[in-house]
């Protein structure tokens, strides 16, 4: 199979990487400037993705914002694994995602939007609660934007507003205030084959921020763990919800929701309709037959049950400066061009991110400082991160940082959940 990979920042390197490795014929196109030597020595990259539509028997875009092109290309008779303009709107519109789940039937969170700080403010005055800050469109990548506040008459919200208001001004653009529940955060998610859900479903816990025990600024993401079932709660009163939409949009890709869950029920909080990272590259640890084909599957409409491990699967990112930061003059004092040691060769658990390889050498390139994801697989969560930290302390790179606590929250989280008949 000849496959076009479409990569808006690079983060589907591993991906391609191992269809290329499964005896696939492989294109890699990056679209970020910065990024464009991620992937040089692992597959064979592009300047130009237009020209290879007619090489490829399937093309993968992974990001949100290709929707309208790959829409257009799968009526055209491509197989294309990617969103459509509808999904996209899921992810980059806070406003139209929560709207949607609202007309689903989706029970939701109280918010409201703003496009004016001192219009934010003077509400949260008026309305004295816990809120969360979330900024909407492009603005959502900046994740040091998102705030979570503590106190309960809102007063932490509105300091932060203030000093949103000296230094980013007009640039914050639109943002939700969205009322703040207690509970444990968990996301579901499932691959979906043009006309339905392809099982198990995959459930994941994120570690958003950049320290262990949730201290520091919120990430985007440092590390995640996750299992897979045939069946579950949470997603038969999210997700399973817009099958039927899916459908009619003849979406082929991955969704995923994330909420907040507690005694009282489960509240939605944001859509990703895309891959996501570093998900995708955990979900390759547990998946038990060739990716390649898996995705082949998906795109041609296939309806199988995916081949996973039992138990549960965990990794983490190793990072190095400036991340989670954009400092193109940190990255080149400390990042750019650095090696990347194994002690002794490994063949699994090793997921290259923003990576070139030279004389069978892997160097850091790019700009953001995202050097690989490690992952390991366990019948138990504690089996899975012993594995995972053993391969990471095999790793040696200058400068580099990581969450030591990727997978703790398990032990606690699982009894509420099981409690809340959740799982």
């Amino acid at each position: 199979m000849k496959f076009l990979f479409v990569s808006r920042w690079g983060e589907t390197l591993d991906l391609a990487y191992a269809v290329l490795k499964e005896g696939n014929l492989v294109k890699f196109y990056v679209d970020y400037k910065p990024g464009r030597e991620i992937g040089d020595g692992f597959v064979p990259k592009i300047k130009n993705w237009h020209a290879q539509i007619g090489w490829a028997d399937m093309i993968v875009f992974d990001y949100t914002g290709y929707g309208k092109i790959a829409a257009e290309l799968r009526e055209a008779g491509k197989l294309v694994f990617g969103g459509t303009e509808y999904t996209d709107l899921l992810e980059l519109d806070r406003n139209f995602g929560q709207s949607e789940l609202k007309r689903h039937k989706v029970k939701i969170l109280d918010y409201k939007e703003f496009s004016c700080t001192d219009q934010a403010i003077d509400y949260v005055e008026k309305n004295p609660n816990k809120y969360v800050i979330k900024p909407c469109g492009e603005m959502q990548d900046y994740k040091q934007l998102l705030f979570v506040g503590k106190e309960d008459d809102g007063g932490d919200v509105k300091r932060v507003l203030k000093a949103y208001q000296k230094t980013w001004g007009n640039e914050l653009g639109v943002f939700q205030l969205q009322r703040k529940v207690t509970g444990v955060e968990v996301a579901v998610s499932a691959f979906f084959n043009g006309h339905e859900f392809i099982k198990p479903i995959n459930i994941s816990f994120e570690h958003k921020k950049l320290f262990p025990r949730e201290l520091g600024v919120s990430t985007g993401e440092m590390g995640t763990s996750m299992l897979w079932r045939d069946a579950n709660p949470m997603f038969d009163a999210t997700l399973k919800k817009f099958e039927r939409k899916l459908a009619h949009e003849k979406f082929v890709g991955h969704i995923d929701i994330n909420s907040i869950v507690n005694g009282n029920g489960i509240y939605p909080l944001e859509f990703t309709s895309r891959i996501g990272y570093p998900q995708i590259q955990i979900q390759r640890a547990g998946i038990m037959e060739p990716i390649g084909k898996m995705l082949y599957k998906i795109t041609s409409g296939e309806s199988f049950k995916i081949n996973t491990k039992t138990g549960f699967q965990i990794g983490c990112y190793i990072v190095v400066p400036p991340f989670p930061y954009e400092d193109k003059k940190t990255f080149n004092l400390f990042s750019k061009d650095a090696v990347v040691v194994m002690k002794k060769e490994m063949k699994e658990g090793i997921h290259p991110m923003h990576l070139k390889m030279v004389n069978g050498e892997w160097l850091i390139t790019g700009d953001g400082g995202i050097v690989m994801v490690v992952s390991g697989t366990g019948t138990t969560m504690k089996d899975a991160q012993k594995l995972m930290y053993n391969r990471v302390s095999n790793i040696l790179v200058n400068n580099c940082y990581y969450r030591t606590d990727i997978g703790d929250r398990w032990s606690e989280d699982s009894d509420k959940l099981w409690a809340w008949d959740l799982l």
